[in-house]
């Protein structure tokens, strides 16, 4: 997909992040296999911006909320965390290493309430997929996180009366 930020002069003499992390590292690898094309298609009427400025980029919102529901993070620390980390940066599309947060973490809420909880689902479906593909997580783990989250709230136990 290429940089977000147009090529400077001193874009010239950095190293690309591909250049400096391990390839098979399982979010690379899980990159690799995401039809983010696709993905940033059945996005696209959320991303547009009426205000005048370029809306943010699928692919960047996309695995911020991966990132976000993998990791169990709220908006400001996913958005941080990515700024320390160069495979998160590499997972979101970047380029080159950024030392400073790609989007304010207040616009998270907006981008969820944007793509509605149907979308969101979409996204993190599309993932888990290609997550199987790259033999980054096992069918039966999927299961157990599906299982997981339907019944959680009735696996409480209620007190009774005695």
């Amino acid at each position: 997909m290429g940089p977000k930020t147009p090529v400077t002069e001193g874009d010239f003499f950095r190293q690309p992040l591909r250049e400096q992390i391990n390839l098979n590292h399982p979010l690379i690898r899980l990159a690799d296999l995401i039809d983010w094309e696709r993905l940033g298609a059945s996005m696209t009427g959320s991303f547009v911006s009426g205000k005048g400025r370029p809306a943010s980029s699928p692919r960047l919102i996309a695995g911020l909320l991966y990132l976000q529901r993998a990791f169990d993070l709220s908006d400001e620390e996913v958005v941080w965390q990515w700024v320390e980390n160069p495979y998160w940066q590499v997972f979101t599309g970047e380029t080159y290493l950024q030392t400073e947060p790609p989007i304010d973490p207040s616009s998270l809420t907006r981008w969820r309430k944007r793509l509605g909880e149907a979308g969101v689902e979409e996204l993190l479906a599309e993932t888990i997929e290609a997550a199987k593909r790259a033999g980054v997580i096992k069918a039966s783990s999927v299961k157990r996180v599906i299982v997981d989250t339907t019944v959680m709230e009735k696996a409480i136990a209620h007190p009774h009366a005695g």
